[in-house]
């Protein structure tokens, strides 16, 4: 069986986000990961984590200006400046947090555009944004994203992913592959677990229910089945919590969507 990583942006939506990672620890969550830490201090999240004994496994880069619609600056022109501030600002919460990824969100396609030119910015930015992280010891990871919940991204595949990370030729530079989004757009998870778990290259995995993105216990995947894929093919990273509790919605909160969790698939 994998270890798994609460994500605190989506678990535990019923307490105050500080809050939530006593509630991660008490479940038995040895770590986290969230979207962003950038609205808390640094030194007040490291607190959290050293008082309930968890580990910070992962967190993203700041994105743009989330709250207008954007979702991540690396591909977009004109935005370098403000890109490379923003890699600097997450490697300082990174080193406070002894956090060894950064996931570095692609950026949505603006209308109009020329896709070649977003792509020479993308690559050049990430090559930037590698070279920063690993005179830190940090990861840097993309993730492909289904454009149904966010229309217009600009990293959807696995196999583009990895083409990037070819091109890119940083060898901190990883792949997180989030199986929700992977069955959205492609489908054949096993097989694309099979592809490219092997080879080194895949720095994180996530997981929710599909279509709904709730406990992974219901929807579409066999989670119990793609978890002993992962144990066989030897992937001894974090697999991340990204889903939205449906049975603690109703009664018990985040806690009562757990079993699948605590006693196993």
């Amino acid at each position: 069986m994998p270890q798994f990583a609460a994500n605190l942006s989506m678990l535990y939506p019923e307490l105050d986000f500080l809050d939530r990672f006593a509630a991660a620890a008490e479940d038995g969550f040895k770590a986290v990961e969230y979207l962003f830490p950038y609205a808390f201090e640094a030194g007040d999240i490291a607190a959290r984590l050293h008082q309930h004994g968890v580990q910070q496994v992962l967190f993203n880069a700041p994105p743009g200006n989330w709250d207008a619609g954007e979702r991540g600056l690396a591909c977009l022109p004109g935005r370098e400046d403000e890109f490379r501030a923003g890699i600097d600002q997450a490697l300082r919460y990174a080193a406070a947090l002894d956090c060894r990824r950064i996931h570095v969100m692609a950026g949505l396609q603006p209308a109009g555009s020329a896709r070649e030119v977003l792509h020479a910015t993308y690559i050049a930015n990430l090559r930037w944004a590698a070279r920063q992280a690993a005179a830190q010891g940090v990861q840097v990871l993309i993730e492909p994203i289904n454009t149904r919940d966010i229309p217009g991204f600009f990293l959807n595949r696995q196999d583009q992913a990895h083409a990037i990370l070819d091109e890119v030729g940083e060898p901190n530079l990883m792949v997180q592959m989030d199986l929700y989004h992977c069955q959205i757009v492609e489908g054949d998870v096993t097989m694309k677990l099979r592809q490219f778990v092997p080879g080194g290259r895949v720095g994180h995995i996530q997981i929710a229910s599909v279509p709904q993105r709730h406990e992974p216990d219901l929807g579409e995947l066999n989670y119990a089945y793609l978890f002993s894929i992962l144990d066989e093919l030897g992937y001894t990273g974090w697999v991340g919590c990204e889903y939205r509790p449906a049975r603690g919605a109703v009664s018990g909160g985040t806690s009562a969507g757990l079993g699948w969790f605590k006693t196993g698939l």
